[in-house]
């Protein structure tokens, strides 16, 4: 029976992420703020688009 890649790779993140938590927390914490600042970018960049999308495309 085949394992299925998907469940290693998920395996694998989490087994890292949870060595890091464990041996450094302020470089787990300063990873989440970035991921975090990431996704707030991410969205504000998306709202501007729906913005300017709604305005009618003008610049």
């Amino acid at each position: 029976m085949a394992v299925n890649s998907k469940k290693i790779a998920v395996y694998v993140v989490v087994v890292f992420a949870l060595y890091v938590i464990i041996t450094d927390p302020a470089k787990a914490a300063d990873y989440v703020q970035i991921a975090f600042e990431g996704v707030s970018d991410a969205a504000k960049s998306i709202g501007d688009f729906m913005s300017w999308v709604a305005q009618g495309g003008n610049s």
